[in-house]
């Protein structure tokens, strides 16, 4: 079973927004049995789009569409339908008094005349009920092929796919059956985990693909099945993550599915009722993001900040400026100050701290571009680690978030 997402508007193709609906709509589809055959952003052109609809229809059983299906006249998309289906739009009158009643209930306002026209909808198509905005979702088949239009406003599209569009394929579909097991790894390269696996790379079996998804300083290492019989399948992974994991055990951190490596840390701070400080230079606040969007970071994570330049060290985090001059401001030992001193404010089990030089000028420092520091304080003591991470300000930045997360991890599983 095949599907093909299309996203449609120029400010895609311009690069002025990111396309996060394809990530978004591809594993949701990915997570019912559906494989995703092409991803494709194409202009608010009618001709472009009849060109993508007829093209995406002889490789894939499923086509969603978001995008165009707002009340302006560069939305297009219901009316190239019309064009593609040999259909005409009309009114339905549920989408018409769903959207009055959302201009009365939440918005206040008169309803401009132009809004009307999101009630309109070509006749073949099964409206799909928008419960977040004025566009309906519209749903049309033609031959073996399913064609799936939505808004592309991030929030309505997962809603019209949670709530309308997935119940709606599992009833019209039978799907097989994909598993994925994603292990994360940090601290090793993806080139020289390839080397320590090839053995087992080599005797995967045909219907186990192996993928590397490397990331500033940590391999993910995905492995993917797919079958009919649910249990087999997942007995069938099994046995080789069995064998993969040992080869791996030293750098090996947990799975994908159970969360990320910010997530686990902050399970294993909860169950230990422990808490975190956060205070970041060279990261800019990077690592508390990693933390606050997961829910419930509150229950451990106590506060950050983000002490940038050197004079805020010396001011908010009270940093000796006698130490400042004597080591500079990349160091070892202002790392540990700053770590200790975040930890002595929030009075926090513990912290970490990264102060480094991410280029592309030296700023306060002599330091090379790319020496960072990395400081870690428990009640115990205090720790800073040293590393050159490159000359490309993203890839320094990176690194050094993921690093931190490793090194804590690390610390507090000692304890």
């Amino acid at each position: 079973m095949k599907a093909h997402i299309i996203t449609i508007g120029d400010e895609i193709l311009i690069g002025q927004i990111v396309d996060t609906n394809s990530v978004f709509i591809a594993k949701v589809l990915n997570s019912i049995g559906v494989s995703v055959y092409e991803i494709s952003s194409v202009q608010d052109n009618r001709h472009h789009i009849l060109e993508s609809l007829a093209s995406a229809r002889k490789n894939s059983d499923i086509v969603i569409i978001t995008g165009g299906l707002g009340p302006t006249k560069d939305d297009i998309t219901k009316h190239t339908f019309c064009d593609y289906f040999d259909d005409k739009l009309v009114l339905d009158q549920k989408v018409l008094d769903h959207v009055t009643h959302l201009f009365k209930t939440y918005i206040k306002k008169p309803m401009p005349a132009a809004i009307k026209s999101q009630a309109m909808v070509p006749s073949k198509a099964t409206v799909l009920t928008n419960r977040y905005g004025t566009a309906p979702g519209m749903w049309i088949e033609k031959e073996d092929t399913v064609f799936i239009s939505m808004p592309g406003v991030p929030y309505e599209m997962k809603g019209l796919m949670e709530n309308e569009v997935l119940p709606r394929l599992k009833e019209r579909f039978e799907f097989p059956y994909i598993l994925h097991k994603t292990l994360l790894t940090y601290g090793m390269g993806e080139s020289a985990i390839a080397d320590r696996i090839e053995v087992f790379e080599n005797e995967l079996p045909e219907d186990v693909k192996l993928a590397y998804l490397p990331s500033f300083g940590r391999v993910r290492l995905r492995l993917s099945t797919v079958g009919k019989d649910k249990i087999k399948v997942e007995a069938h992974m099994q046995k080789q993550l069995d064998i993969l994991e040992p080869l791996i055990k030293d750098i090996f951190v947990g799975y994908e599915e159970n969360g990320t490596l910010e997530s686990l840390i902050g399970k294993m701070l909860t169950d230990t009722k422990q808490t975190l400080a956060i205070v970041e230079s060279c990261t800019g606040g990077k690592i508390v993001q990693q933390f606050t969007a997961n829910p419930g970071a509150s229950s451990y994570l106590i506060g950050s900040l983000v002490t940038y330049a050197t004079q805020s060290k010396i001011d908010v985090l009270g940093i000796d400026p006698l130490l400042i001059k004597k080591h500079s401001v990349v160091s070892a030992q202002v790392a540990k100050a700053m770590a200790m001193n975040a930890r002595a404010l929030y009075n926090s089990d513990y912290a970490i701290s990264t102060t480094g030089n991410a280029g592309p000028t030296k700023g306060d420092a002599d330091a090379p571009v790319g020496t960072v520091y990395i400081g870690i304080a428990t009640r115990e003591g205090v720790v800073a680690h040293h590393f050159l991470m490159g000359n490309h300000r993203d890839r320094v930045i990176g690194k050094a978030v993921n690093k931190a997360l490793e090194l804590l991890q690390e610390e507090i599983l000692k304890n």
